[in-house]
C-alpha cells in the first residue's frame, strides 16, 4: 500500500500523514522542506533560486521513491513528485520566472524518472481555501512562509485543481478541510477515517485526535 498526500502549503499534509501513518501502520516519507538549501532564498529571490530549488525537490524525491516508497510494504508519502511538476515548476513556468530552457531540463528529468517510480495506490487531496492555508502557515511559524503572497498560494490552488482534475495514476479522494481539524477534534478525525474507509484497509492500531 502506497498512499500518497497532496495539497497547497499550508493544507494540513504532513499532519495528516502523521496521523495517518500511527493508524494504518504505513511508514511516513514527509517532504525535505527543511532540508532544502535554496528555499529560504527561493522565497526571497524567485527568478535566482527557483531552478536550485526546484531540482533539489526533484532529486530529494527520486531518492525518496528509490529508498523507501519503490520497496516499501505500506508508506505514505507528504506531497508528490507529481505536483512538484504539475503544481509547482509549472507555476514558476507560466509566471515567467523560471525560463523555457531551465524548465525544459527539468521536465526532461521528471519525465525520464517518472517511468521507473512506483504510483500511489491511493491519492488523498487536501482542498483548502486561502484563508485555511494562511492560518496553517501562521501557527506553523515557518520565517520564510510567513512572506508568501496571497497571489501566489491562489495560483498554486488553481494549479492543484487542474492537476487533480487530470489525475488517473490511481483512486483519488478528496477532503475539504477548511471546516476540519482533525488534529484537536475527535469527530473531525473519525470524519476523515470514515470517508477514507472505502480505500485503505482496516486500521492496525486505534488512534484519537489530540
Amino acid at each position: 500500500m502506497f498512499v500518497a498526500v497532496a495539497g497547497n502549503i499550508g493544507a494540513g499534509k504532513s499532519s495528516l500523514t502523521r496521523l495517518l501513518a500511527e493508524h494504518y501502520a504505513l511508514a511516513p516519507i514527509y517532504e525535505a522542506v527543511d532540508e532544502n538549501p535554496y528555499l529560504e532564498d527561493f522565497y526571497r529571490d524567485m527568478r535566482r533560486y527557483a531552478f536550485h530549488s526546484q531540482m533539489f525537490f526533484l532529486a530529494k524525491r527520486l531518492e525518496q521513491h528509490a529508498r523507501h516508497v519503490n520497496p516499501g510494504d505500506r508508506v505514505i508519502q507528504d506531497r508528490t513528485i507529481y505536483e512538484d511538476a504539475a503544481v509547482f515548476a509549472q507555476n514558476l513556468f507560466e509566471e515567467g520566472v523560471l525560463g523555457a530552457r531551465d524548465f525544459g531540463v527539468y521536465r526532461a528529468m521528471y519525465e525520464a524518472a517518472t517511468q521507473v517510480l512506483r504510483p500511489p495506490d491511493l491519492l488523498i487531496y487536501l482542498r483548502a481555501e486561502l484563508p485555511t492555508l494562511r492560518r496553517h502557515i501562521a501557527l506553523r511559524g515557518r520565517r520564510f512562509e510567513l512572506g508568501i503572497e496571497d497571489a501566489y498560494l491562489e495560483r498554486l490552488s488553481a494549479l492543484y485543481e487542474r492537476w487533480f482534475a487530470s489525475y488517473t495514476l490511481s483512486p483519488k479522494v478528496v477532503l475539504e478541510v477548511g471546516a476540519l481539524d482533525f488534529v484537536h477534534r475527535e469527530r473531525d478525525l473519525q470524519a476523515v477515517l470514515a470517508r477514507l474507509a472505502p480505500w485503505l484497509a482496516e486500521p492496525v492500531l486505534p488512534l484519537t485526535a489530540r
